[in-house]
């Protein structure tokens, strides 16, 4: 093979994202697991002192806030609106703040913080915006040119990575990410997928996110169970997301438009009140990652589980503070199926919750094929696919009746129209 071929730009694409793949393999596991301590640390403070919280949370939320607008304002919130506007307009975004690796820095060092002050926050869409950041740095270094492929393979790369779900990410970047999917993009997507999940096995072996699923249900089980959380999922998700964009981007002159001029103290605000909920149930702290997870093993579990953590996550992403919803989304899916299985008493109650978690997740973020793969690669769960899809077709139905626009397509809106106050690429 002559030298040439070597400096082929195609080649040095593909290296670029192999390498940044790679990188991102590494961080995401490492990512994962300084998060489990930060909870851990957290839920210590918590078992030592049950009301240290009111002090700590709104500390937390309005320091990472504070912080976060003074050094990295494309770093604030769930990280994939921004990787979608990048995406988009790879001209203007790629070599702006949005994919920065400042941005990412502040992204995982405020995630991080809001995890050990008790913030309802995830991971996943962190490692989204941090996934495309580290694309964007490798192409940058290596000479290759950052296009819209490059940053929704890194973005995609990240999901995949985050939940050990390949399959997803791919899904993931079709559904989301990408509203002009091409072929040269998919090979992009699946290269970068592969390595980063490459990475995350030789580093944390092959693990089932939550667990391997063996339950399912009857016919007429499924009919009601997906008719039944396909709706409520889709009302709760639909509200969410309207009232989370309505706190975003509120209306210019209204209560919550004046409420969010003193950004700090609104953030303080939303961590007194967060520390509040927690102390009164006891189940709305960090991702919920084990709460879901015990509800899907079959466990009981406390009713307030469901409303506790929607308002604690609907707190922390309201703040401005870094922070995803992947992962609190699910768990609050997964108390609405610990509210629903008693409806369903001679069913497996693990099956209840998981449809639970799909109609709530699917009427939060409007992409039901995305819901469905992800849910089914993190249980591992083959006997459950048909109910899962039918109760995220319903719940992305209702959903949209409650707020027609997808929630991230108008979280993105924030980061398409004020790149003129945000910082340099870092």
């Amino acid at each position: 093979m002559s030298l040439s071929r070597f400096r082929s730009p195609a080649l040095r694409q593909r290296a670029a994202l192999v390498l940044g793949a790679l990188a991102l393999g590494v961080f995401a596991v490492l990512f994962a697991r300084a998060a489990d301590t930060a909870q851990s640390a957290f839920a210590g403070l918590v078992a030592v002192h049950p009301l240290a919280p009111l002090l700590l949370m709104p500390l937390v939320f309005a320091g990472v806030t504070a912080l976060t607008q003074r050094w990295a304002p494309a770093a604030r919130g769930s990280g994939i609106p921004q990787v979608m506007v990048a995406a988009h307009n790879p001209s203007v975004h790629a070599q702006g703040p949005l994919v920065s690796l400042r941005s990412a820095a502040v992204k995982l060092a405020g995630t991080l913080t809001m995890l050990l002050g008790g913030g309802a926050v995830g991971r996943e869409g962190p490692t989204v915006q941090v996934g495309a950041a580290i694309m964007a740095a490798v192409h940058r270094r290596m000479a290759v040119p950052v296009t819209s492929g490059v940053v929704i393979a890194g973005g995609a790369a990240g999901v995949a990575a985050a939940f050990n779900t390949p399959v997803a990410g791919v899904v993931f970047a079709i559904e989301e990410l990408s509203a002009a999917f091409e072929q040269k993009v998919a090979g992009l997507v699946m290269l970068g997928v592969v390595t980063a999940g490459l990475a995350s096995l030789w580093l944390d072996g092959d693990y089932v996110y939550f667990g391997v699923m063996t339950q399912s249900l009857g016919l007429a089980a499924t009919i009601g169970a997906s008719l039944a959380a396909g709706v409520c999922g889709g009302i709760a998700g639909g509200l969410f997301a309207r009232l989370l964009v309505a706190c975003i981007l509120p209306t210019p002159g209204g209560i919550l438009a004046r409420a969010r001029s003193r950004p700090v103290l609104f953030a303080a605000v939303c961590g007194l009140l967060a520390a509040g909920i927690g102390i009164g149930t006891g189940v709305s702290w960090g991702t919920g990652y084990g709460a879901a997870r015990h509800l899907l093993e079959g466990g009981d579990g406390s009713p307030w589980m469901g409303p506790a953590r929607f308002c604690s996550t609907l707190l922390a992403s309201a703040s401005g503070a870094p922070g995803g919803i992947f992962a609190p989304s699910l768990s609050v899916g997964a108390g609405l199926g610990r509210l629903l299985a008693p409806l369903f008493s001679h069913e497996a109650s693990g099956a209840i919750v998981m449809l639970g978690m799909i109609g709530y997740f699917t009427g939060v973020v409007r992409a039901p094929l995305t819901a469905v793969v992800i849910v089914m690669e993190m249980t591992a769960s083959r006997a459950m696919i048909l109910p899962l899809f039918a109760t995220a077709i319903i719940a992305d139905q209702v959903s949209a009746l409650i707020f027609p626009e997808k929630l991230y397509h108008a979280l993105s809106r924030s980061f398409d129209t004020r790149q003129g106050n945000e910082e340099p690429p870092a």
